[in-house]
């Protein structure tokens, strides 16, 4: 009898001891399911927060902006009142290694200790050997060692005058220029080396806390100034033939290849050994695919060293389309990055890379998210614009492509002087319908439009229905007044909540409905009320008919102020959420 009370009493002080170390940190009780990870839901993939879908709508710093805690104080207010739930901050190589081995986290601490405070996630931005296209980041003890860290030579092609920047003029050029190169191994396992101890001590600072919920590796990777590596190095790896682990991944996805790369390989025969020439034919998409090769198994190293320590999500972004689209090499283009084109090959190079970002500025934003979302590819939205446009975007990537995050960049938000009060008003209807649309994710039930005012009227078959969107231009200030030049974007987002029920939200559209089920031929417009989500539950507010419905025939999500619209801005109206019920008669 006392050897079994001496034991139950031993069990539970060893339980209550376990138990204090685990309050205290000092034992880890972070699993896999625990950690910010991402699964699937129907066709669409989620990211997954302390155990539940979580969207992030979010905003970058300036480039430096998380390199001091002090510099940073005043803008989390700022970052808070911007309905932001997601920040993402750059950690620079050179700023925790300034010394080889000797590693210094103090600032990216204080950064996860005030998000942290201000009920903030972060995504935090490796730049480590490559950042838009240069190798500006790594440390000093790199940068001068270019025996054993060696760079990029370039041939005829072009580099600013005085090394940089975007203003500077462009000449020809032969020699090394500032981008370490792909193929430099010591420079690879250096790199691996220190984000392996960042991850280890995010796991450390944050494994239970979960601020940190993704992790961006490298910015931007990509060949400037020519379209290849021409270091001799590059020249030999060029010549030789292509690494058995790609072929074997190209024989092996042969038939569901992203199709640009396909008609590439097709049309140089379907080689299945050879050099780069040989297997994939001369020209400008072969030495892309080269360099996305070697610059996408160097990334693929350094995530395998970072998730060795702590494997939560990763990516890398890529502000280029496909092959040959970027700028020809005499105006500065990138080649080999993490495009859509060359997918399959960073699928190849880095099997654990989580997912490939899109950074879109100039480039049309529905067929940029259209390439960057083929083959299974979760969009993520590093970078992007701010404003009017920024708002519709929001919506149609949440609503069309079950987006996992939208951040807009612009020059940091730590920089902005004033709020963004278009954008702001969007991040707040995603909120309030964060339930809603996590639940509809991959489902077939939700979708969205993006109009210009040159578009014809969309048609998106939802349920039932089939709705037909079309921009609808602003209405004068006062009767014969001539209308208004309309905002360059108009967006909206449909959930489908039943066999006639639907939720929408946005502004600037009209919408007509049909029946695409057998029954009555025609559709109206049963019930109609505006409101909002309040933790998760409907607040009807006003109910809609009559001129507000066109007498019944169409929907109208309007643009703020009645219509008006000055100076191609506009705050979003108040009523941008509305459910509607339809029904069928003849």
């Amino acid at each position: 009898m006392k050897l079994r009370s001496l034991f139950w009493c031993t069990l539970i002080c060893a339980l209550a001891l376990v138990a204090s170390q685990c309050q205290n940190g000092s034992v880890s009780t972070t699993s896999a399911s625990q950690i910010p990870h991402l699964q699937k839901q129907g066709t669409a993939t989620q990211l997954i927060v302390d155990g539940k879908p979580f969207l992030a709508l979010a905003a970058e710093l300036s480039n430096n902006g998380a390199t001091s805690v002090e510099y940073m104080k005043p803008a989390w207010p700022k970052i808070v009142e911007a309905k932001i739930n997601t920040v993402l901050a750059g950690v620079s190589w050179s700023q925790i290694e300034p010394q080889e081995g000797k590693f210094d986290f103090s600032v990216p601490d204080g950064i996860i200790r005030d998000a942290r405070s201000h009920n903030l996630r972060l995504v935090l931005l490796w730049f480590g050997t490559w950042k838009n296209g240069q190798s500006s980041y790594p440390p000093g003890w790199v940068k001068r060692d270019s025996e054993r860290f060696p760079r990029v030579q370039i041939v005829g092609g072009t580099w600013p005058v005085f090394g940089g920047g975007a203003g500077q003029p462009r000449v020809p050029f032969t020699g090394s220029i500032e981008l370490l190169s792909p193929l430099g191994e010591a420079t690879r396992d250096a790199d691996a080396h220190a984000f392996a101890a960042l991850m280890r001590h995010i796991k450390e600072v944050d494994g239970h806390q979960h601020t940190v919920i993704m992790i961006q590796v490298e910015n931007e990777v990509g060949m400037q100034g020519d379209t290849r590596d021409r270091s001799p190095a590059a020249n030999q790896a060029y010549a030789g033939p292509v690494p058995k682990e790609l072929m074997d991944y190209l024989q092996q996805h042969k038939d569901t290849l992203i199709p640009e790369l396909r008609k590439v390989w097709e049309a140089a025969g379907f080689k299945t050994a050879g050099t780069w020439e040989e297997v994939f034919g001369k020209g400008r998409p072969t030495e892309e695919i080269f360099m996305a090769w070697y610059f996408s198994r160097y990334v693929g190293r350094v995530i395998e060293a970072g998730k060795a320590e702590y494997p939560i999500p990763m990516y890398t972004n890529c502000p280029q389309s496909g092959f040959g689209t970027a700028p020809a090499p005499v105006r500065g283009g990138q080649s080999g990055g993490a495009m859509p084109d060359a997918m399959d090959i960073w699928r190849a190079g880095a099997p654990r890379l989580d997912l490939l970002g899109v950074d879109v500025y100039g480039f049309d934003f529905v067929v940029m998210c259209a390439r960057f979302t083929q083959s299974g590819n979760p969009l993520f939205i590093p970078e992007t614009v701010f404003g009017l446009e920024a708002a519709a975007r929001v919506l149609y990537a949440f609503g069309r492509h079950d987006a996992i995050g939208f951040s807009t960049m612009n020059g940091g938000i730590d920089r902005r002087p004033a709020p963004d009060n278009d954008l702001i008003a969007s991040y707040d209807l995603i909120t309030q319908l964060e339930p809603l649309i996590v639940q509809h994710q991959g489902k077939g039930t939700m979708s969205a439009v993006l109009l210009e005012p040159k578009d014809p009227p969309q048609k998106i078959q939802l349920g039932n229905y089939t709705l037909q969107v079309a921009f609808m231009r602003p209405r004068a200030a006062r009767r014969g007044d001539p209308p208004p030049e309309p905002p360059t974007l108009a967006g909206a987002m449909f959930i489908s909540t039943g066999p006639d029920e639907y939720f929408v939200a946005g502004f600037g559209v009209s919408v007509g409905f049909s029946p695409n089920t057998p029954g009555p031929p025609l559709a109206g417009l049963d019930t109609v009320e505006a409101g909002t989500f309040v933790n998760g539950r409907w607040v009807p507010g006003r109910r809609l008919a009559g001129d507000d419905t066109s007498q019944g025939d169409c929907l109208e999500l309007r643009w703020p102020s009645g219509g008006v619209v000055s100076a191609n801005r506009a705050r979003l109206p108040g009523e941008s959420i509305q459910r509607f019920t339809l029904y069928r008669y003849q």
